[in-house]
């Protein structure tokens, strides 16, 4: 008996063994092949989260050392949900699914939409947008008309995109169009390339199209050249609970109105602005900027404010007119008032100098008085709002917010309630009366689209 022990002994040790060996095998086997099924686990132990993306302005980049983009505000969000860290890699377009089969990555955010082709490579969560390839040619340069009239016309796109693949559609069924593939460039790139005319036609998703005529008010977007499609984020095949991870994200990011304020802050006023003014800003950007740039830049760095956000509310308030004059008399570049200039201690509303140092001085000084908005970027805009209409009318804004169950300290909800200062109903209750309060919210949008354009531009 004591010998049949024994043997049980040592067959349970090396049952063990093998089941040891047989579980490392199947570990290396995953960690080889970049198919890990617990990423969720493996975020949650390391703290880290792995993005998958390219940089471009709908994406990722840097702007003064700092990350930014679409993209990567809603993975940062993502991040945040997950109570972890974000980590960003950025192999070229060509690499993305590569990485993600290697294991370097533990998800792609690059605005990819649900295709045939790209379903073939990985599985995809809920949709976050809906989108249009579109045309995208030079205003001065005739677009075709139809689909059929792409005929002989050569289109410049990314290689193995769904406008690669689109335009293969195009071609076999029987409209003779010619194309040019790049490897690895941007479709912001190729649609620069349109506006300076080395190229006539690319395609772009209709979101970047949009976004990028604020820097390149020349181009004109043209036919959409496919039905609407979905952009979502992808995972590895058999990542099955990392994909329910991001959707239950998405889920939350809706209800809770994250996803909606993120498209509204890149792609707000794309649609319904001023393309010509747009030109106009593009045109004394390099007239008329140059000539107070230093003076904002060093009244800016004073209180700790990016120059080209004060740029933006300088063209905003005079054009960049130093001797520009309201009807209700208010004067200069800031447009400041003879009650704020005094407040301010300066003496010349017309002086380029004095009139930055007061508007921003009093920026500043609405800036301070919203010290529980936590979030630097949300505080800015209560305060730009505060500059247009008045602190008073902002804090009644923010009071009607609450009555009505929506967070005061979020400008997505002074959106809704600002407009309302106009209503008698409303604006009776008040403590400070009647405001035209849709125009701050014109105000401060206009100057994010403003500074949008100008953290592009290379000044040094």
């Amino acid at each position: 008996m004591q010998r049949f022990y024994e043997k049980y002994f040592i067959f349970l040790i090396l049952l063990v063994l093998c089941c040891y060996f047989i579980s490392l095998a199947l570990a290396l086997h995953h960690k080889n092949l970049g198919t890990d099924p617990n990423t969720v686990e493996r975020i949650k132990q390391t703290g880290t989260l792995r993005l998958i993306t390219t940089r471009s302005v709908n994406t990722f980049y840097l702007y003064q050392d700092a990350p930014t983009g679409f993209e990567y505000d809603l993975a940062r969000e993502f991040a945040r949900y997950l109570n972890v860290d974000l980590d960003v890699v950025t192999p070229g377009w060509n690499h993305l699914f590569v990485y993600l089969d290697q294991g370097k990555g533990d998800f792609i955010a690059a605005g990819l939409a649900i295709t045939k082709e790209n379903l073939g490579k990985a599985v995809f969560s809920i949709p976050y947008m809906n989108i249009q390839q579109r045309i995208v040619h030079h205003s001065l340069i005739f677009g075709p008309k139809n689909i059929d009239d792409l005929a002989g016309r050569t289109i410049h796109v990314r290689r193995n995109t769904s406008y690669h693949s689109r335009l293969k559609e195009i071609k076999a069924a029987g409209i003779d169009v010619n194309y040019i593939l790049h490897d690895n460039i941007p479709t912001e790139d190729l649609i620069a390339m349109v506006n300076d005319r080395e190229i006539k036609f690319t395609i772009a998703d209709s979101n970047i199209a949009l976004l990028n005529q604020r820097y390149f008010p020349d181009i004109a977007i043209g036919i959409p050249v496919q039905k609407k499609e979905s952009l979502a984020w992808a995972v590895q095949k058999n990542d099955v609970e990392m994909l329910k991870e991001i959707n239950r994200f998405f889920l939350y990011a809706k209800e809770k109105g994250i996803l909606k304020q993120i498209i509204e802050q890149y792609y707000t006023n794309t649609r319904d602005f001023d393309i010509s003014e747009v030109k106009t800003f593009h045109e004394r950007i390099n007239t008329h900027l140059p000539r107070f740039q230093d003076i904002i830049e060093k009244e800016a760095a004073n209180h700790g404010f990016d120059w080209r956000l004060i740029a933006a509310v300088v063209y905003q308030e005079s054009r960049l007119d130093p001797d520009a004059i309201s009807f209700t008399n208010v004067k200069g570049l800031m447009q400041v008032t003879h009650a704020t200039a005094r407040e301010m201690g300066i003496k010349n509303r017309a002086n380029p100098q004095q009139s930055i140092q007061a508007g921003i001085k009093y920026l500043n000084q609405m800036y301070e008085k919203f010290y529980q908005i936590e979030d630097e970027y949300q505080r800015m805009l209560f305060a730009l709002a505060s500059y247009n209409v008045g602190y008073g009318h902002v804090k009644d804004a923010m009071a009607i917010a609450r009555q009505k169950g929506l967070n005061p300290l979020h400008w997505q909800s002074l959106k809704k309630t600002l407009p309302l200062l106009s209503k008698p109903e409303i604006y009776q209750k008040t403590r400070h009366g009647y405001a035209r309060g849709w125009e701050p919210v014109h105000y401060v949008e206009r100057i994010l689209t403003y500074y949008d354009i100008l953290r592009q531009i290379d000044f040094s």
